[in-house]
């Protein structure tokens, strides 16, 4: 594990965003709250922060850190949803892969919810679009 104990403690944010494709029925059984297992974005959402925070127990050498705001939106598009994670800290190293893992787990979630009726379904697109504070300074891409 890399040492940043030397490191100043800064506002850390990163934004991570993603998107699972499935059917048109499967988002309609969404809109329509008609899927089985129950609210699929609100147990998306949940499983997204509550990711943020299993994060070093997932990623080796990854830092365990304190996080002072995780949020996670979801939103139907034509043929997917969009997720977006948001992840904020005042610490020593960045929160890349907690908003990283925050997508993965909501993309995962919307799969296990809906995997007995769409098979078909694809999570792509994840990537990093922001992350601001510590040394080098902001990154930003779409």
């Amino acid at each position: 594990m890399v040492d940043v104990g030397s490191k100043e403690k800064t506002e850390r944010i990163a934004v991570a965003r993603g998107r699972i494709q499935l059917s048109a029925q499967s988002l309609e059984r969404i809109r329509e709250g008609k899927v089985e297992k129950g609210d699929v974005l609100a147990a998306a959402r949940l499983a997204g922060i509550m990711a943020t925070k299993r994060t070093p127990d997932l990623i080796p050498l990854c830092h365990p850190i304190g996080l002072s705001g995780a949020e996670v939106q979801l939103e139907l598009g034509e043929g997917a949803v969009e997720v977006t994670a948001t992840v904020r800290t005042v610490d020593r190293t960045g929160v890349e892969m907690e908003a990283l893992t925050a997508v993965m787990a909501a993309t995962l979630t919307i799969y296990d919810m809906l995997k007995s009726q769409d098979r078909g379904m694809r999570i792509g697109e994840v990537r990093l679009t922001h992350k601001s504070g510590g040394k080098s300074g902001t990154f930003e891409q779409d």
